[in-house]
């Protein structure tokens, strides 16, 4: 699309641009931009009954078929693959892999659309530490199995910075004008981090760890589950503005809930699990985000990935015979079917009763896939000829309005060391409210110019130059981002329901761990694909 700048200011926004009054919007070039997003066209169709029929002759046999080309059917791949199993096939919906770390270019320059960051693994990562020294990025492993990377992997400085009372400055806690008692509490809220990061239960497991299935499972962990983050807070004392707004501003930026959505376990999980010692686990993060991992991820494995297919049904056969997997090219509605000795599902639980044949009539099942919720993310990538004019502290990777709907925007030429001229900010904003359905239904019915006015008004609160340096304004919706660790999910039955293997298919999916994350997507990936190896291996010896 592209509009003219005075159409776009004068939208339902407009009020925010009352300080652009100096600025002669005609002078300026339109503003273009598009909405690209997740396929729905097919999924709806599919939500509401229609099946194509796979024609004769276009039938392949295989040993596996991978359900899903995120991270975690990435992963399941490339496990697959190391263990000798070649007979398989990766399907996935959209044009590309990554899901919600895919990777795009805009203006030149490669940002996400997504995920933009990994925290370094610590020593017991061994599986992750792994890959990433296959593709480069850890360069030597100490004998305690610490990781060393490159120092263009790692953040680079400034890594980021706060917008409060009309200036930036270091940071993501605002200390500028905090009282004696805000700092006095926000002191006591990172030592109650630092006790929990070194808890450790009577088995010496810890109580919060990535991936999240080495989490202890002892009972003064798990209560944290059984109230919010903000309860939890509120329990505490913790009553400074300032602090309350740091511990949602996490959640948000994690799990798109506030604090009182979000249970305890996950608000302590954000900064527990992520310390090694006295301090948190410094980023690794690239120009395209996550889509960096992506790519590395599916480059080996591009002669077994189908894009652009979206999987229409899945019969399974308890193991009496192959697993039939339909699916259509979205390009041309022609239908094609694999019959698999297992089947990875590595897409979203919520698709699950519409796609496997006979879940439905599981009342198990459908009870615990009924509790898994999603939230909703509006992302904008903003391509600008050149920088706005900074005050206080200078552009950093990551850059955070306080007390803001949006989560701010990271810098995709950041790590590219270019810190003039033209760039390009990702910009995001979690949706959430009581009702996901509405928010998700609101998101999907949003027209660009009315996300773009949106992204331009947050944009120019704290850059009130930038308007006449934008060249375009790209949105992504995302329906269903990532899953929401809610009060009562990780103690809850639902995850372990779910992830129990159903009649020849296996799940994987960061659902089963309630944790959207790169790490917990990647370790079920490979768990998935090793039971796999597994159950292939005692049917062969069976059979023998």
């Amino acid at each position: 699309m592209e509009l003219s700048r005075r159409t776009l200011l004068a939208g339902a926004l407009a009020a925010p641009f009352a300080g652009l009054a100096g600025c002669d919007a005609r002078s300026s070039p339109p503003i273009r931009g598009t909405i690209i997003g997740p396929n729905r066209t097919v999924g709806h169709r599919l939500r509401d009954g229609w099946r194509p029929m796979v024609p004769d002759g276009a039938w392949e046999e295989v040993d596996v078929v991978i359900v899903g080309g995120g991270v975690a059917g990435l992963a399941a791949a490339r496990e697959l693959r190391q263990q000798g199993c070649e007979r398989f096939v990766v399907l996935e919906l959209e044009l590309e892999v990554g899901g919600t770390s895919r990777a795009g270019s805009v203006g030149g320059f490669g940002c996400p659309w997504g995920a933009h960051y990994l925290p370094l693994p610590q020593a017991h990562q061994t599986d992750l530490i792994e890959f990433l020294k296959e593709i480069g990025v850890v360069t030597h492993v100490a004998a305690d199995g610490t990781p060393s990377v490159p120092e263009e992997a790692l953040c680079r400085d400034p890594e980021e910075r706060l917008w409060v009372d009309g200036r930036w400055m270091e940071g993501l806690y605002p200390f500028t004008g905090a009282s004696d008692d805000d700092r006095r509490q926000w002191d006591e809220f990172l030592h109650e981090m630092a006790k929990w990061a070194a808890f450790r239960d009577d088995d010496g497991h810890p109580a919060f760890a990535i991936p999240s299935r080495l989490c202890s499972a002892d009972e003064r962990v798990l209560e944290l589950d059984r109230l919010s983050f903000a309860d939890w807070l509120d329990g505490l004392g913790y009553t400074s503005l300032r602090l309350r707004w740091v511990a949602d501003y996490c959640c948000r930026d994690d799990y798109g809930l506030p604090a009182s959505s979000v249970s305890a376990w996950a608000g302590v999980f954000y900064f527990a699990s992520r310390w090694n010692g006295s301090e948190a686990q410094p980023l690794l993060t690239w120009p395209e985000g996550n889509g960096f991992l992506v790519r590395k991820l599916g480059e080996p494995l591009a002669d077994r990935l189908r894009c652009g297919w979206a999987v229409a049904s899945i019969v399974p056969t308890g193991g009496s015979g192959p697993c039939e997997v339909t699916a259509v090219d979205v390009a041309s509605d022609a239908a094609h079917g694999w019959r698999a000795k297992r089947i990875i599902f590595a897409a979203p639980q919520f698709l699950a009763p519409y796609l496997i044949a006979g879940f439905r009539n599981d009342a198990r099942r459908m009870e615990a896939a009924g509790q898994f919720t999603y939230g909703s993310w509006l992302v904008a990538n903003v391509a600008l000829r050149d920088r706005p004019r900074e005050t206080g502290f200078p552009l950093a990777w990551d850059n955070v309005p306080y007390e803001s709907n949006s989560l701010g925007y990271v810098v995709a030429t950041h790590q590219l060391g270019r810190d003039f001229g033209p760039t390009v900010l990702t910009w995001y904003e979690p949706w959430h409210g009581d009702d996901a359905r509405k928010v998700r239904r609101e998101l999907e019915e949003l027209s660009w110019n009315e996300g773009a006015a949106r992204v331009l008004a947050d944009l120019t609160r704290m850059h009130p130059d930038i308007e006449p340096l934008i060249e375009s304004i790209d949105l992504m919706k995302w329906g269903h981002a990532m899953i929401s660790p809610v009060v009562g999910f990780r103690e809850g039955a639902a995850r372990s329901i779910a992830a129990e293997s159903w009649q020849g298919i296996l799940f994987a999916n960061t659902d089963l761990s309630g944790l959207a994350l790169f790490e917990e997507a990647f370790d079920h990936g490979q768990r998935a694909a090793r039971e796999v190896i597994e159950q292939l291996a005692a049917s062969q010896d069976r059979r023998g």
